[in-house]
């Protein structure tokens, strides 16, 4: 039985659905992306399952239990907010307390939970420390034990590190992963931000205009997109047009630059129809990097960059522009703008989808 289900969850305001028809299910232990732009419905779907927002149909169970209709009270979830909300007046023990007294917990048993939660983010020796002594990656901490503290069954992070800047936020995503994995809570955590989702993530969930369009492991998401709006929303991609040839046992064969390619077919697809050929830039293979069996066509390059580990290079083919990446390496070959190349990759590293 999964920890967290949703079914049909969907949320109007008006006439239109800030979530619409969510159908989810989230495992015991699993840490769970919500992922997409502002305003596609992720934070929505998140204070559905904490209850701080009503669903408008759909309901909501935890452990096989409908939760719907339950104040967040009784949900048994804690949630961390991107503000941290640490409360200024309160050193930090008195804030972790807080939930502790609101439940009317013996003293005994306050102290012993502000010591270990404190010890399991870090920060043990902090307790008489005020907000203005912290720096922002000890107030995430200190609202994450705050949460903690507490037991919940459920752990909900609203874009949590979006207030850190670049090099905390490295530092504090594989914490929280890895604090996470030791405490084998089951977690939702909603970002915007591609690697964060991909770094921390067991299964994504990606969202677009209220809807999930599509679910899966990190790599999944990555290397099997199944919309044009995923593979655009996640890393970078080359989308060229094609025609399509034929169709069969789930690979397509596309007509591109005066050259026939083979590729993984996605949903829809027929004979004859326009398409869109995606594949990313760094399985973009040039020259003698070339293998037996793979996709093979004429390009010419357009420019070469330098940055530093990589090498990017702008291909022209026919009509249409190609990426490709290579590993700044000794050993690998360099090509300048003008030079005649062949190109391609594996049939299984490009997806063909509907236009």
């Amino acid at each position: 039985m999964s920890d967290i289900r949703l079914v049909n969850l969907t949320k109007s305001y008006g006439e239109g659905n800030a979530v619409s028809d969510v159908d989810l299910a989230i495992e015991e232990g699993e840490f769970f992306s919500l992922l997409g732009p502002s305003g596609c419905g992720k934070s929505t779907t998140l204070r559905m399952i904490a209850g701080f927002v009503r669903p408008t149909s759909g309901r909501i169970l935890i452990g096989g239990d409908d939760i719907t209709a339950l104040p967040p009270e009784r949900r048994d979830i804690g949630i961390v907010f991107q503000n941290y909300a640490i409360f200024p007046h309160m050193n930090v023990a008195e804030n972790i307390a807080f939930g502790l007294k609101l439940r009317k917990l013996p003293k005994a048993e306050i102290a012993r939970r502000i010591e270990d939660s404190l010890r399991q983010v870090g920060l043990s020796g902090y307790e008489t420390r005020y907000q203005r002594q912290l720096s922002g990656g000890e107030q995430q901490r200190v609202a994450l034990a705050r949460v903690l503290v507490t037991e919940p069954r459920i752990l909900l992070l609203d874009e949590p590190l979006s207030a850190l800047d670049k090099g905390l936020r490295e530092e504090m995503k594989f914490w929280i992963k890895d604090l996470q994995k030791k405490l084998k809570i089951t977690t939702i955590y909603v970002t915007h931000d591609q690697d964060e989702a991909l770094t921390m993530s067991d299964r994504i969930g990606v969202m677009a205009k209220s809807r999930i369009v599509q679910v899966g492991t990190p790599q999944e998401i990555y290397e099997r997109p199944k919309t044009l709006f995923v593979t655009s929303f996640i890393g970078h991609s080359n989308v060229v047009d094609v025609a399509v040839r034929r169709v069969a046992d789930g690979m397509a064969v596309v007509a591109l630059g005066g050259s026939e390619l083979a590729s993984r077919a996605g949903a829809g697809l027929a004979e004859g129809a326009a398409a869109k050929l995606v594949v990313r830039p760094e399985n973009i293979l040039i020259g003698t990097a070339l293998r037996e069996g793979d996709a093979r066509l004429p390009a010419t390059v357009v420019s070469e960059t330098y940055q530093g580990a990589i090498v990017r290079y702008r291909l022209a083919v026919g009509d249409q522009e190609i990426v490709a990446e290579r590993q700044n390496q000794a050993h690998v070959e360099r090509f300048a703008p003008g030079t005649a190349v062949t190109i391609g990759w594996a049939p299984d590293w490009s997806e063909t989808l509907l236009a």
